[in-house]
């Protein structure tokens, strides 16, 4: 049985979410139409006009934050949460007190020494703003720093912050407000890439790896946001503890095996992106590049711990053949593959009693974002052979390749406008496309495992939810 959000709570609808009916609802992640039962509507009637103040209105809160059709805000803390900030540091005694001057001093700090070099340092700079200070003698990565920390910890949560970030203000309050439903085991806020003015700094502004953008999210895998990082993270310390803390054999990729693990324990962990914390990044390309290569060895053991939460590529079989036909400048295959698209799914709206109004544009949409997937796939795992395709004679091939590689990042730049011009916004995504599929194929050669650079074909167009006999959804 499903528990209620909690009394107190407001749901906020995604910007996604749309009303087809009274009765119907289009939205959420994975993207599917929801159907409300006559229980359903009145419990969102309550919603509607205020927070939930019955067991109805609970459930479909519930409901609707699970999916991604609407997102939780919590009620008003009635005083300070019970926290402690944990500063897992190896080496950069800099960083560290640049960090710890910006926590907030209402709460305990304490920091784990994961075998610097230079212990004084670290010990100077724990002892001078107040911090408790636990040391390792042998260095056993992020994860292995977190579990120690957990054994120290006395209070409901622990703030974990890195080194490289600068967190002031009450971040971490905000966040913790959430706890105040039961099953919520993590939360992050939005990480903002700190940089230099420089055309690597400047990208990175635009495109870091741990800024997850500025749309609220259920974190759950195969979802629009299927991980955050631990950058920064309030975490409930008995959730931590129930699943074992962090994988300390992963020295990346742990931040995303603990959420799946939370999520596979029946927990929720959720993105928070009005919150903001400060991540300081690396100055240089080499370092930029190095860092995004070494995310990706963390695809193959996450893809052998987690079978099936982890897809490169996700292919919906009309739309894929409609992008490969025009690819192949076969203009009547294509208009096969998008009819078939049409079709297909006029069908399954028409057997489930769903509106069919605007099917061709959608079409249209999962075409394009067919033919964008397609091209950053082939650039993170195939760059060589898009690369070789374009030395052959003809200019209808090197169009189709160059589309295949140029859309994507052409297409980012559009939406976000960075400071940076089209061409070194352009090469700079390249780049570090090229870099993080190195890593992954590093891994699978380390790992022996095809898993995280297998396409997988999604055979059904569009998920529908039935009709409930009970409850208000």
């Amino acid at each position: 049985m499903t528990t209620p959000l909690p009394t107190g709570f407001r749901v906020v609808l995604d910007p996604d979410t749309k009303h087809l009916r009274d009765d119907l609802w289009f939205g959420g992640s994975p993207a599917r139409v929801l159907r409300l039962t006559a229980a359903g509507r009145r419990a969102w009637r309550e919603l509607a006009e205020g927070p939930v103040i019955t067991p109805g209105g609970g459930t479909l809160a519930r409901r609707l934050t699970d999916t991604g059709f609407a997102h939780p805000v919590p009620p008003e803390p009635t005083g300070p949460p019970d926290l402690t900030f944990v500063v897992p540091v190896l080496d950069r005694p800099g960083p560290l007190a640049r960090c710890l001057a910006s926590l907030s001093q209402k709460h305990p700090l304490l920091v784990v020494d994961d075998g610097s070099k230079d212990p004084q340092a670290i010990a100077k700079i724990a002892t001078a703003h107040g911090a408790e200070l636990v040391r390792r003698d042998e260095n056993g990565g992020p994860a292995a720093a977190r579990n120690t920390a957990l054994h120290h910890v006395t209070t409901d949560l622990v703030a974990f912050v890195d080194s490289d970030c600068t967190a002031p203000g009450d971040w971490a309050d905000a966040l913790a407000a959430h706890f105040s439903d039961p099953l919520l085991a993590a939360i992050a806020p939005r990480v903002r890439a700190l940089a230099r003015n420089t055309t690597a700094g400047r990208y990175t502004k635009a495109a870091g790896s741990l800024d997850l953008g500025d749309r609220p999210a259920r974190v759950a895998p195969r979802t629009r946001t299927s991980y955050v990082p631990t950058a920064a993270l309030v975490a409930r310390r008995a959730a931590l503890q129930e699943i074992g803390g962090f994988d300390p054999d992963l020295r990346v990729g742990e931040d995303v095996d603990l959420g799946w693990r939370l999520h596979a324990a029946g927990y929720r962990v959720r993105y928070a992106p009005d919150v903001h914390v400060g991540h300081h990044e690396p100055e240089t390309w080499r370092a930029l590049l190095g860092r995004r290569a070494k995310y990706g060895t963390s695809a193959a053991p996450l893809a052998r711990r987690h079978p099936g939460n982890l897809a490169p590529l996700a292919l919906h079989p009309w739309p894929a053949l409609t992008v490969a036909a025009l690819l192949a400048r076969r203009p009547l295959l294509a208009a096969g593959g998008f009819t078939g698209a049409v079709l297909s799914m006029l069908e399954t709206l028409k057997k489930n009693d769903i509106p069919t109004e605007g099917v061709v544009r959608a079409m249209g949409t999962a075409v394009h974002q067919t033919w964008l997937g397609a091209g950053r796939y082939g650039t993170q795992y195939a760059a060589p052979v898009l690369a070789a395709l374009l030395v052959p004679r003809g200019w209808g091939r090197r169009a189709a390749v160059a589309s295949l590689v140029l859309g994507p990042p052409l297409t980012a730049w559009a939406e976000r406008r960075p400071e940076l011009d089209p061409v070194r916004y352009t090469a700079a995504a390249l780049a570090d496309d090229i870099a993080y599929g190195a890593g992954v194929w590093a891994g699978c050669l380390t790992h022996r495992t095809a898993a995280p650079v297998r396409p997988e074909i999604v055979w059904r167009p569009l998920r529908v939810d039935r009709k409930e006999k009970r409850g208000p959804a």
